[in-house]
Parts: C-alpha cells; sequence; structure tokens
C-alpha cells in the first residue's frame, strides 16, 4: 500500500471578513459552548492539571454499578438531529436523547467520514490504536483518518494500518514539525506539549478541499457509531463552526483552589477532545488569523496556556459565541479530576463518547468508572482482525495486493492479502502456504524506544523473536546484553496487553531504553518464525534467537570486530558459537577458559550435538577451542550458526513457518551470495533449556506436515538456482542436499525427536 506522504499547504488568504468580536458575558451555568480538559497533543490535552500543594481535591463518587452490556456493529441508520445543541443544563439527564430517523434524512452507509488526530510519540501510537478500534467496532461507513504525526508516529502507524489493511480505510499522514513553528510561540504548560496546540492549524493542515472533519484526542473511546456524530453537522446553521461539548469540570469558573486563574471562557467553557469542525467555514472567517490575535492577546496577561489548544478555542469562543455548536454532553463525557460529568446522564448506557482526560487516565476516580473501564478494557483487548469488514463501495486503500515474490520469495505464486485465494490454498494441500501468504498486523515499537546509534557506524543490534513462553528470557538477555536489542513478539491482542504490563512491571526492562518490542499480531495455526525474524531484523544485526544467552561483553567484542573484519566493506557473517546447557541453573561461564572447563565437565554441549550435529559442526569447535583470532570455514549442507550480518543481506524466507529449514534456508542464500562465514574465537552463547514447543509437535505427528516442508523445500532450491545461476547450481551440488525426487519426508531435515535440552523453533 503507498501511504500518501504528509502535505503542508501553503497559508491561505480569503477575502471574506474577518469575525467581529462579540462580547457575552460569563456565566456559572451552560451558556452555548463549554471547554474542559481535553485539549489536543499526542496524548490529547484535555488532562488538568492538578491543584497546588495543599488544594484540597474534587469529592468522589460512589461504587458504580455493574455495566450493562452494549451489542456492536447494528444495523440501523441515523439521524442529523441527534442532539440539538441547546443549553445542556435543561438537557441534563433528559431520557429523550434518541434519534428521531421518521424525520431526519440519514447519513448515506457510503459516505466517508473524515477524522482528523494528532498523534506523537510512542505512547500516544500504541493508545491510538484502542481509539480506532472502539470506532472501526461500531462504525458502518468509510472512514479517512488524518494523523498529525512526528516520524516516531508516523513510522508505526503506517506500518500499523498497511499490515492491518481493513477495508474501506484510508490513512493520510500530516508532518507535525512543519507545523511547529506554527505554534511553538505559545507557552504552553500541558503535558502535551507543542502537539498540544497543533489542532489550532488544522485548517491550513487539512487539505484545502476538505471541507468538514471531526477531531478527537487519543484518550478518546466510541460507544457508537460515528456516523451519529457525523450526523450533526447536518444541524449547524448561521456562523457555526465548531461543535463541542461543555466542560463538564470548574476548570473555567476559577473555583478549584484558591487564586486559580483559568483563561477566559464561555460560562463553563468546551472540551477540546471532541471537535466538529467545517473547514470551508473557518478558512472564510479567517480562523488562523482570528486565533492568532486573540491568543497573542490573552498571552499578555495569561504568559502562557494551561490546557494547552482549549484555552485558546474557549478564548475565541468567548469573543464570538456566534460560532460553536454546544453538542450533547454524552458525545464527550469527561473523565477528569474535578468532573461533574455524572449529572449530564442517567443511564451509562446513554453515553457514545468517553474521554479519559485525566493524566491518571484508568485510575481516575468516578461514580461510575468501572462501567468506563470495562469498556475501555473492551476495545484495549478485542482482535483487531475481527474488524476486517466495511463498505466496498469505494477504492480500498488498505487491501491492495502485495507482490508475494517480495514477501515470500521468488517464483511464490499468487498474491499477499487479507482475502487471499483460499480455494488454491486449499488445493495445494500444503497446510503451510496459508499461513506464507498471510499478512500479519505489525506494531513497530511498541513501547518507548531511545537510542542514538554509535557515530562511527560500528553498533550492534541484537534481534531474536519469540511468543509468550518465552517473556520470562527477556531480562536475563538484558543483563547478558547491553547494547541494542530488537524484538519481534508473536502474541495476541489480549497477550499485548499482558506483556505490556510485565514489561512495565519489570525495573530491568524500564531501565533499558534501547529495546525495540516489536508486536507481530497472531493469526492462523503457525508460527511465522521468519516473517517474525525480518520485522525485527529490519532494526539490526546480530542474529540471535530467544533462548540464547549471550556471554558478558559480547556486544563490546563484537563492535570491536566489525572495525577489525571491516564489516562495513565486505560481505562477511561472523559466526557465533554456539552451546546448550541441560541444567535450568546455570553457572553462566565469564570467559573463554571457564566454558572450555564446563564443556569438559559435562554441564555444556556444543549446541544440537545430540539431535541436530550437521546444523553446527561446520563452525568446528575443535579448532575453536584453541584459536585466538578469527577462521574462516566453509558453508556445508545445513549448516545454521548463529551469525551477525550487515543490515542490507538478504531476508528470511517467509514460506518457511513453525518448525524446520526457517534457519537453514537463510545461511544457504548467504553463501549463494557469496558471504564468507568468519567465526569468532572468543565469543559464545549458550542455549537454555525449555519445553517443547507447538511447532516441533507437529512436525513429529503429522505426515502431511513433513511432505509439505519437503514441498516447500524443493520450491526454495529451485527458486535459488533461477535468481543465481550457475553460481547456486554449483551450490546445490556442494551442498549435496537435493537428493532423488521420491526421497523419505524428513530427508534433509532435523531428526524428528526431541534432545534433552528441547528444540528451538
Amino acid at each position: 500500500m503507498a501511504l500518501p506522504l504528509s502535505r503542508q499547504f501553503p497559508r491561505e488568504v480569503h477575502p471574506a471578513f474577518p469575525l467581529e468580536p462579540q462580547s457575552a458575558t460569563a456565566s456559572s451555568g451552560g451558556g452555548p459552548g463549554p471547554p474542559g480538559a481535553g485539549g489536543a497533543g499526542s496524548r490529547g490535552g484535555g488532562g488538568e492539571p492538578g491543584p497546588p500543594l495543599g488544594a484540597e481535591p474534587a469529592a468522589q463518587g460512589r461504587r458504580p454499578p455493574p455495566p450493562r452490556p452494549r451489542h456492536g456493529n447494528q444495523s440501523r441508520t441515523y439521524s442529523t438531529e441527534e442532539g440539538t445543541g441547546d443549553n445542556e443544563g435543561q438537557r441534563a439527564g433528559a431520557p429523550g436523547n434518541g434519534s428521531d430517523c421518521a424525520q431526519q434524512p440519514p447519513v448515506d452507509k457510503c459516505e466517508t467520514i473524515h477524522v482528523a488526530i494528532v498523534c506523537a510519540g510512542y505512547n500516544a501510537s500504541r493508545d491510538v490504536v484502542t481509539l480506532v478500534k472502539s470506532v472501526l467496532f461500531h462504525r458502518r461507513n468509510p472512514l479517512h483518518f488524518h494523523f498529525i504525526t512526528d516520524s516516531i508516529a508516523r513510522q508505526i502507524l503506517a506500518s500499523l494500518f498497511h499490515t492491518w489493511m481493513v477495508p474501506a480505510v484510508r490513512v493520510d499522514f500530516y508532518d507535525a514539525d512543519e507545523l511547529k513553528s506554527e505554534v511553538s510561540w505559545i507557552p504552553n504548560k500541558h503535558y502535551s506539549g507543542i502537539y498540544g496546540l497543533m489542532k489550532l492549524v488544522l485548517t491550513k493542515t487539512l487539505p484545502p478541499d476538505l471541507q468538514r472533519v471531526i477531531v478527537l484526542d487519543t484518550d478518546i473511546t466510541f460507544a457508537t457509531d460515528i456516523a451519529e456524530l457525523w450526523a450533526v453537522f447536518h444541524k449547524f446553521k448561521g456562523q457555526q463552526v465548531l461543535g463541542l461539548v461543555e466542560n463538564q469540570s470548574d476548570w473555567y469558573l476559577g473555583n478549584l483552589w484558591k487564586n486559580h486563574r483559568p483563561w477566559p471562557a464561555l460560562g463553563r467553557g468546551f472540551n477540546t477532545g471532541v471537535i466538529l469542525l467545517l473547514l470551508d467555514r473557518l478558512r472564510k472567517l479567517r480562523w488562523e488569523q482570528t486565533w492568532r490575535l486573540t491568543a497573542e492577546r490573552e498571552l499578555m496577561s495569561m504568559l502562557s496556556t494551561s490546557l494547552a489548544d482549549q484555552d485558546i478555542f474557549n478564548a475565541v469562543i468567548k469573543q464570538n459565541p456566534f460560532l460553536v455548536y454546544q453538542l450533547p454532553c454524552f458525545w464527550n463525557v469527561q473523565l477528569s479530576d474535578h468532573t461533574r460529568s455524572e449529572k449530564c446522564y442517567k443511564d451509562v448506557s446513554d453515553l457514545k463518547v468517553i474521554h479519559w482526560n485525566s493524566p491518571k487516565k484508568l485510575r481516575v476516580k468516578n461514580k461510575h468508572v468501572e462501567f468506563f473501564r470495562n469498556l475501555y478494557l473492551t476495545f484495549l483487548e478485542y482482535d483487531g482482525n475481527l474488524l476486517l469488514f466495511g463498505c466496498p463501495s469505494e477504492t480500498d486503500h488498505n487491501s491492495e495486493n502485495v507482490a508475494a515474490e517480495d514477501a515470500v520469495g521468488a517464483g511464490t505464486q499468487g498474491v499477499l492479502t487479507r482475502c487471499w485465494d483460499g480455494a488454491k490454498v486449499r488445493a495445494s494441500a500444503c497446510p503451510l502456504r496459508q499461513s506464507a501468504v498471510t499478512v500479519h498486523r505489525t506494531h513497530l515499537y511498541f513501547l518507548h524506544y531511545e537510542h542514538e546509534p554509535a557515530a562511527d557506524r560500528t553498533d550492534v543490534t541484537l534481534v531474536a523473536q519469540l511468543s509468550m513462553d518465552r517473556l520470562q528470557m527477556l531480562e536475563a538477555i538484558c543483563k547478558h546484553w547491553e547494547g541494542p536489542v530488537s524484538l519481534a513478539l508473536y502474541l495476541s491482542d489480549a497477550e499485548a496487553q499482558q506483556f505490556l504490563r510485565y514489561a512495565q512491571g519489570s525495573e530491568v526492562l524500564m531501565g533499558r531504553g534501547n529495546v525495540g518490542y516489536h508486536i507481530v499480531y497472531k493469526e492462523g495455526q503457525f508460527y511465522p518464525v521468519n516473517l517474525l525474524r525480518n520485522v525485527a531484523m529490519k532494526q539490526g544485526d546480530f542474529l540471535s534467537d530467544i533462548d540464547f544467552l549471550p556471554m558478558y561483553g559480547l556486544y563490546e567484542y563484537l563492535r570491536k570486530s566489525v572495525v577489525q573484519l571491516d564489516m562495513a566493506n565486505t560481505k562477511k557473517a561472523l559466526v557465533v558459537p554456539a552451546f546448550e546447557t541441560l541444567r535450568y541453573r546455570l553457572s553462566y561461564p565469564k570467559s573463554k577458559a571457564e566454558l572450555l572447563s564446563q564443556l569438559d565437565m559435562g554441564t555444556l554441549f556444543t549446541f544440537r550435538y545430540h539431535v541436530w550435529t550437521k546444523g553446527h559442526a561446520p563452525t568446528n569447535f575443535a579448532k575453536w577451542r584453541t584459536a585466538t583470532t578469527p577462521y574462516r570455514v566453509q558453508w556445508e549442507a545445513d549448516f545454521e550458526p548463529y551469525v551477525m550480518v550487515r543490515r542490507d543481506s538478504p531476508e528470511y524466507d517467509r514460506r518457511f513457518v513453525g518448525f524446520g529449514w526457517n534457519k537453514v534456508a537463510h545461511v544457504m542464500e548467504l553463501d549463494a551470495q557469496e558471504y564468507e562465514f568468519v567465526v569468532l574465537p572468543n565469543a559464545y552463547m549458550i542455549h537454555m533449556p525449555h519445553a517443547p514447543s507447538f511447532d516441533i509437535t507437529k512436525f513429529r505427528s503429522n505426515k502431511q506436515y513433513r511432505v509439505c516442508l519437503r514441498t516447500l523445500k524443493e520450491e526454495f532450491q529451485q527458486n535459488m538456482s533461477r535468481r543465481y545461476g550457475f553460481a547456486a547450481q554449483v551450490h546445490d551440488r556442494r551442498k549435496q542436499r537435493l537428493g532423488p525426487a521420491r526421497a523419505t519426508p524428513t530427508q534433509g531435515l532435523p531428526a524428528p525427536r526431541l534432545g534433552p535440552g528441547g528444540v528451538e523453533r
């Protein structure tokens, strides 16, 4: 999928009249509109700052009743009269908050709904996925997301939507860094930082032909179809250009604590966590000029904003109340620290949008917080693969085919797509093929990542992949390897949240900012080991596995080897000799001498010597015992060492999933591309014991699995010959691995038995 590049449109000057300031007296009640604690920014600018030390917090509510079940994806049309814009005080708790479908025209089921979101950083990129899930769960219309992002969020979200391939969803990105100069002059105390001000420049940022858009904070959760909110645009009258919900705390009344001095607002002000923007009218009304003049005037006395863009929106509305259309409060139920949102509804089932606009997020205290939390957790752990439905009436920008040759290997027939040709897959009688062509939803950098590569370009990143059952190895690896790490985790949506809680509760993992966690979401019955390796390998170069503990100091040793062996200018694969132990508790050798001693005592063994000797025999362990300088070894049949290579080395072949030939094929291609295999004399890694994987069990018990694997192996070898010509043919003869056409299913494969040390994936 070719996601559109971010766009920055030049400032537009319209000949229309500027806004004429109109006086409006602030009242303690509703008013035509309100702001609150939902500003912009990567996390949503709605979190109100806490009171000064000694200030008394707001009173808290009682224990909430159990949540009532709701059902999504219901077939219904929505009225354009969903809410009247009347004073909220007159509507509080009113039962008549439903739609009058018989009197008003519905939103066409395939009309595209535009949504704009400001998102920056690793954490916001993770949080916004829950918002997107809640919108997708209820929606029946095509969606067009406009993300204003920094480079980090763009990389993460572009990869996520590209691999998610949700039907009838289009995604555009706009570079937030290009917009910083527009708002950087505004001092801002809100935790969202400079990104909390970027909603102010949406009229300039978004395409000039876009007439209306729904603007959302990242900490929003939808409990209804977003088409209902889109329908409210039809109720705007006169010069109304902003649809907002009244602020549900006393922030703008200035009575939360002593000497509290908020920005000017109309009554309680308005919350900008959910905004309806009529962009075409705003441009004609010279919105950019208006908010700038207002901000400059107020900053002379206020000095800085406390709630980011929300303060400026409210100051503009204070002078121009005719601009705002007041939305019913259920379109932005605010859960800030001082909220009184429970007064605007009688039953939680009436609510449509929940806004977690407190820095405490799920820990906020509220009368019905358990209901809200359960709703949020539902979408947090919801399987994103169950959202692959939608309106098929327009071009599907996220579902185009990806050439299988690019991802599975040259010569493979078919395409990579969510909707693969199931008949062809079944006709192949190979259970592994479907997994090989499945596109897995991928979330890069699930946690915060902070690492500056070495200036001398000698940095080495450890690469590994794992599933939930290997999570306990992470802390041990981090203690052994101080350099950067790139990990691909194969998890479900619910498991991803379990991992998040595990990582955030680990002092070891939280103390390491240079570990990149990339989530590849589960789909299908086989473990996509080579896809996981490819995802992690794009960010690293030392190709390890999760069950290995590298020796202490290996990171610095490899960095020195990069320089000594001129890795930047030569094709070399540096082999790190692999050993194994059968003991769960091991006194890890701190030197080569200690390792040789444990090897002689039988505490350690060369890796898989008793199950699959051919896999590591070419390393020549006898020579390694006495070697003091790096030495070159020749490739041999079924050689599968753990190597460090340059990042431009070939990827792993995706056709190999589960158990068997996944690493052998990669090493074979390295040799075909004339890489030199150089064994490092003072490097080693040790495989720790573990239970057998589910995939080795299937390999051992399922004859069709083994036959299918042999077929994939032969196809790979044929592809190698076509791609590398005569060199590959010589390569094939040298390794002598093909054998007769009717070889036994397990020929050339690891013996189908489990050694006492366990079997790697």
